[in-house]
């Protein structure tokens, strides 16, 4: 095991005095002018590049982030997560850049834990003043085709990342504003779609370009030693205010909790078990220790994920919003951003290397989602035992689905990112059809049939998916693509097994289900890893996205909400019956209009009753009926106790 340490090998240090003064030195108006200037520029990035990039996954789909960094490596904004500069800076010293460089990378063992999986594509601009470094503004997304075994570059049965797609350590891609061909031309060769992606580098290169003239302005107007101190002054709160709003609602103690990826394409389905050992102490100046001990081996397939690296600092911020389900109210947790001062409240230990969070190359990550997803759950569980049931359920993952094939313009790639239900909440429901990934949105139907062989028949939500609960977890979609010509389906998707889990007595959510050609001659059930299944024309595929887990007992649930989920098609009358012990009735209005669902006090009351009896108490955590499947019988886990 070893503890995270800066860059050079050395133990992180804690910030010296000097530098928390010249922060406390920020003129308070200013922060807020920097402040705000720095949403604004990463905004009009993400939109420059929103509106010039050439492939539906950048530009419809939004599945990219802009982030800016100070000079000292930094996140500075906290709308969104963001890759990292320390490669960058790592093989090209700052005083060798010049205006006009663009630097590219997307190796994600050359990455210090910033990419992923080879589609993200990272691109970075130093800013300048002065004529030094002072700033960088850096896009990364997720791209069509980066080469590979299957399209897409994301090929589930992967043993090998050479089986991935193209990998590149970072280069300069532009050389002081001149593009450089050769590299450029050697990414394209290698890419199924080379149009779309020499059009999304070109716009992602351009966005951060504009992005450091701005940036560059805001030096000018007000000098750097003054921006630099707003940039202290920024981090710095962040840090205060978690540590004194949030962290401090943590009991002290030590906490152990785990959750598990399904299937990783190569071996059977099991349990592939991600751990987190949580150890508070509000009193140190660190307060929290992360400590992955206990996660499973690294896989054989491509589910792993290359954590380990520049002191874990990319994970710590991406795990640090789950903290935000502690602000005492929902209006504060969205006031809330996420930047670098989180780091220093965060203390990440990793097991040795050869694990699913510490692989060796070149293990597989394409389908990494399902191990750095699940660990949000993760720390929400464990933080869910620490803080007697405060967070939300379980929510949904991230999952790719699509088809390819060829039409009369050629070979086509539909691949798309949909959401599902986020996991109930002490206060409320958990949303439908959301996703993990900021701003990320489904492909509007009417596009998708203009451009591809098939016709969106049904696209809602997919009815009794939120797990039952108190507060009811939000819905994952229903979708039908009829397809008009012979063609193949692509899957990447956890839960399909396993479910979004519930907790302080909520019921798990509905897991992923994919069906071709359902009530057909020729239905199949598709598991959640799929390279290429052959679909005929006129066959439909029916896609079911998970629904997130239930928060608190459902038969607490108030009988009228149930009835008008029943009303609105999010529960089934059956499902009201017997998920939440609520009989309701169902007329037809006077006037003919929408029908009139009402809750049967008396029978409601004796059916809960009946089911209380039955049942006995409610877990903590409900996993849901998959997990027994592959646990060997066991309703739960060992950790799950409290």
């Amino acid at each position: 095991m070893f503890t995270a340490t800066r860059e050079d090998g050395a133990p992180k240090a804690p910030r010296q005095a000097s530098e928390a003064s010249q922060a406390n030195r920020a003129d308070s108006i200013l922060v807020e002018i920097v402040e705000g200037t720095l949403a604004s520029v990463e905004r009009e990035v993400e939109t420059a590049i929103a509106r010039t990039a050439r492939s539906p996954m950048i530009r419809d789909a939004h599945d990219f982030r802009a982030g800016i960094h100070d000079r000292r490596l930094r996140k500075l904004t906290g709308r969104s997560y963001s890759a990292l500069v320390h490669p960058i800076a790592r093989d090209f010293p700052v005083e060798t850049m010049r205006p006009g460089d663009v630097f590219f990378h997307n190796d994600v063992y050359l990455s210090e834990g910033g990419i992923g999986h080879l589609p993200d594509l990272c691109v970075t601009v130093p800013v300048f003043h002065g004529g030094e470094v002072v700033a960088f503004v850096q896009a990364f997304g997720h791209h069509d085709d980066i080469g590979g075994a299957v399209p897409g570059s994301m090929p589930s049965a992967a043993r090998s990342a050479f089986e991935e797609g193209l990998m590149v350590p970072p280069i300069k891609l532009w050389d002081q504003g001149v593009p450089n061909a050769a590299a450029l031309r050697i990414m394209t060769r290698n890419s199924r779609m080379p149009d779309s992606l020499a059009g999304d580098l070109d716009a992602e290169c351009s966005a951060c370009l504009l992005g450091a003239r701005r940036l560059g302005e805001l030096f000018d107007r007000y000098g750097r030693a003054a921006i630099e101190a707003c940039f202290d002054a920024i981090i710095d709160k962040t840090t205060e205010t978690f540590r004194r709003e949030l962290l401090a609602k943590i009991p002290d103690g030590e906490y152990v909790w785990e959750d598990y990826a399904e299937h990783d394409g190569v071996d059977p389905p099991r349990l592939h078990a991600q751990r987190i050992t949580l150890t508070v102490d509000n009193s140190a100046e660190v307060p929290l220790v992360l400590d992955f001990t206990g996660t499973s081996p690294q896989a054989k397939g491509p589910i792993n994920h290359a954590g380990d690296y520049a002191g874990g600092v990319f994970l710590a911020k991406w795990l640090a919003p789950v903290l935000r389900n502690l602000a005492d109210t929902p209006e504060r947790m969205a006031e809330l951003d996420v930047n670098e001062g989180v780091v220093p409240l965060m203390e990440l230990r990793f097991p040795e290397k050869g694990t699913l969070l510490t692989p060796i190359f070149p293990a597989p990550t394409n389908a990494r989602t399902f191990v750095i997803l699940r660990l949000l759950g993760v720390l929400a569980g464990v933080l869910a035992k620490a803080t007697g049931g405060r967070m939300p359920a379980d929510q949904e993952t991230i999952r790719y689905t699509g088809v390819y094939g060829e039409d009369d313009r050629g070979p086509y790639l539909m691949r798309e990112v949909l959401g599902g239900g986020s996991g109930g909440r002490y206060y409320a429901d958990g949303e439908d059809t959301v996703h993990v990934v900021p701003d990320s949105r489904n492909i509007p139907a009417e596009f998708a049939e203009a451009r591809w062989p098939f016709v969106v028949e049904r696209l809602g939500l997919a009815v009794d998916s939120g797990g039952p609960g108190e507060h009811r977890g939000g819905l994952g979609y229903e979708k039908h693509l009829r397809m008009l010509r012979d063609a193949r389906f692509m899957s990447i998707a956890d839960r399909s097994i396993l479910a979004c889990w519930g907790v302080n007595g909520g019921r798990a959510g509905r897991p992923f289900r994919v069906t071709i050609d359902p009530g057909g001659p020729a239905e199949r059930e598709m598991e959640g890893l799929v390279d290429g299944e052959p679909v005929r024309a006129g066959e439909v595929i029916r896609i079911r996205t998970t629904g997130g887990g239930g928060w608190g007992d459902p038969l607490d649930r108030d009988p009228a909400r149930v009835a008008a989920d029943v009303r609105d098609g999010k529960v089934s009358v059956e499902g009201a019956r017997a998920d939440y012990g609520v009989v309701v009735t169902v007329r037809q209005a006077v006037d003919g209009s929408a029908a009139e669902v009402r809750a049967d006090a008396a029978a409601t009351e004796a059916l809960r009753a009946t089911l209380r009896a039955d049942r006995g108490p409610a877990p903590f955590f409900d996993r849901g009926p998959g997990f027994p499947a592959l646990s060997g019988g066991a309703a739960g886990a060992e950790v799950d106790r409290l």
